[in-house]
């Protein structure tokens, strides 16, 4: 068996090398949100805190949407960061890097109380267009992740006026450093920032479209909603009031009480940002690999029928996977792609939450998943692959669980019968590579699981190119 880090004869292959995220340097990210339209953009920015050393957080933008089309809400923003404030001392006794209430204070920004492109074109500058075209022009090399929870008028405002004063050789620098989610199109700037930057990195999942009806995306697979008729194959009890109170906003100090009773969708927008959480799971740049934010595909024009504004451009978009519920049936949708990993996520959460308010030894802290060989690997067809977790641990010195799970969907092998990992729960295991006509991927997926409480989880993926 050869084992190689970096495969030349593949393009694909050596396209995703390069552009593998470096994961000793922290994301850059601004935050565009319509918080106060309803009560989930706050109960997705108590959770983005928690984790908020994790990222270098450049902004905190408060916009419109068609929710909230003539208001902006900066205060509530402010609100919660100052309740991280007064938590902040205590999450630094579990992970280092959380950064200072008054640094957080000063990038909340508002953009124009307008309703999309009523508020693109001339007058309509603002301190949070500014702000954005300010820190994408910082001499930092790294991309800005911009994820957007309601209107996108904001970004659109920026990138208009850079487009009135700058050589398009500046434009198409200045658009290649951002990469954009936007929770569905809630304002009508996203089909207009598409089509006028072909080049900029888009994810949308659309669901409520502006111009009006709904299509059940991506995103609602982080707890299901109204909308969402018949079973979904998920465990709709760990994402409730009930367990939201318990675990997250009761006894559990003054980040926690800011999560507000959930009215609709428990954190609709958290999706947009849970991919770029540093578990081992994600790979941002490739949207397609899936994470704990979902799983999407870069589609093009004619293969997706239901957005409401004709799209120009591929566009990276909803896709499925067919997941195992709790039910025991095997579910093919675009919300599995969250709702695999739901316990995970929502565990994750209450032990930062926890991390608020209690001390070390009292709190759960997150195993560190090992591979014992590169996390890229190359084989022939029938060949035996060994995969092994030697060196996985955890801080609290808490037993660990295994489990290797084949990831079929971002691969390109495709079979009608599946491939089956041998001693899939234990730390050594293995899997023969199948035989093929062409080279060919496939993802495998390591999960280590602690026994602490809640029980945490760490991954690490290998990509395994199959020769024929």
């Amino acid at each position: 068996m050869k084992r190689s880090i970096c495969f030349l004869f593949l393009l694909a292959l050596a396209l995703t090398i390069c552009q593998a995220q470096d994961v000793s340097k922290k994301l850059r990210i601004l935050v565009l949100t319509d918080i106060e339209n309803e009560p989930d953009d706050a109960q997705s920015m108590v959770r983005f805190l928690t984790y908020v050393n994790q990222w270098d957080v450049e902004g905190l933008v408060a916009t419109t949407s068609v929710h909230q089309r003539n208001r902006v809400a900066p205060e509530r923003i402010r609100r919660i960061v100052q309740a991280y404030g007064k938590v902040r001392t205590n999450l630094l006794l579990h992970e280092k890097g959380y950064p200072e209430e008054a640094y957080l204070l000063s990038v909340i920004k508002s953009s124009v109380p307008k309703y999309g492109m009523d508020a693109v074109g001339p007058g309509n500058d603002s301190e949070g267009s500014e702000h954005i075209i300010a820190v994408v022009d910082k001499k930092d090399e790294r991309p800005v992740w911009i994820p957007i929870w309601g209107g996108a008028n904001c970004l659109a405002q920026a990138l208009w006026k850079v487009r009135q004063t700058r050589t398009p050789a500046e434009v198409d620098k200045f658009v290649a450093k951002l990469r954009v989610y936007t929770i569905s199109d809630q304002d009508d700037t996203g089909p207009w920032l598409r089509k006028t930057f072909p080049s900029l990195f888009f994810i949308v999942s659309p669901g409520f479209h502006a111009r009006g009806g709904y299509h059940y995306s991506t995103w609602r697979g982080i707890s299901g909603d109204g909308f969402t008729r018949g079973f979904d194959g998920a465990d709709s009890n760990l994402v409730n009031n009930a367990w939201l109170d318990a675990n997250i906003r009761k006894n559990h100090g003054p980040l926690g009480a800011e999560h507000p009773h959930t009215d609709f969708i428990m954190e609709g927008d958290t999706p947009s940002f849970l991919w770029l959480i540093n578990n081992g799971l994600s790979d941002p740049e490739h949207p397609n690999y899936g994470s704990w934010g979902g799983r999407y595909e870069l589609y093009t024009p004619r293969t997706r029928k239901w957005f409401m504004e004709p799209e120009t451009r591929p566009i990276w978009t909803d896709a499925e996977d067919e997941v195992q519920g709790i039910d025991g049936a095997w579910h093919n949708s675009n919300k599995a792609t969250i709702w695999r990993w739901r316990k995970a996520y929502q565990h994750d959460f209450a032990a930062r939450i926890d991390w608020t308010v209690k001390p070390y030894k009292e709190a759960n802290h997150p195993p560190v998943a090992v591979l014992g060989h590169a996390s890229e690997l190359q084989v022939k067809g029938g060949e035996k692959i060994t995969l092994n977790a030697e060196g996985s641990s955890d801080p609290d010195g808490n037993s660990l669980t295994y489990e290797w799970i084949y990831y079929r969907e971002p691969g390109t092998f495709e079979s009608n019968r599946p491939l089956e990992i041998q001693d899939k729960q234990k730390k050594n295991a293995f899997i023969v590579a199948p035989k093929v006509t062409t080279p060919e991927t496939i993802h495998i997926v390591l999960a280590v699981t602690d026994a602490g409480e809640p029980a945490l989880t760490r991954y690490r993926r290998v990509i395994v190119t199959v020769l024929p």
